[in-house]
């Protein structure tokens, strides 16, 4: 099992910034990717940015040149820095994670999520 805990949501005028972390801890894992979705109020959850093992980061266009995702490979953590935030990106962002899991000789791969945290820009 892998837990996800999140930190860095909150408050923020248009045009701030914030800073988003999200660790995963556990046993026995093997990470393959990590990112964050959000969701606004009576939407779904949709992708923000993905960075994969070895490979470069995706974004979705609306953030691009705006937010970007780092990981600390050491720390299995995972950043999301948002800049120029603008109303419209106000939503629930969760902290995703994809996983093998190889127990009894046997990987198995699995699709983890954080709790959420609120981002709220609004003046």
């Amino acid at each position: 099992q892998v837990q996800l805990v999140e930190s860095g949501g909150g408050l923020v005028q248009p045009g701030g910034s914030l800073r988003l972390s999200c660790a995963a801890s556990g046993s026995g894992f093997r990470i393959n990717a990590m990112g964050w979705y959000r969701q606004a109020p009576g939407n779904q959850r949709d992708l923000v940015a993905v960075i994969y093992s070895g490979g470069s980061p995706t974004y979705t266009d609306s953030v691009k040149g705006r937010f970007t995702i780092s990981r600390d490979n050491a720390k299995n953590t995972v950043y999301l820095q948002m800049n120029s935030l603008k109303p419209e990106d106000t939503a629930v962002y969760y902290c995703y994670c994809n996983a093998d899991i190889e127990r009894a000789g046997t990987r198995m791969t699995y699709a983890y999520w954080g709790q959420g945290t609120q981002v709220t820009v609004s003046s």
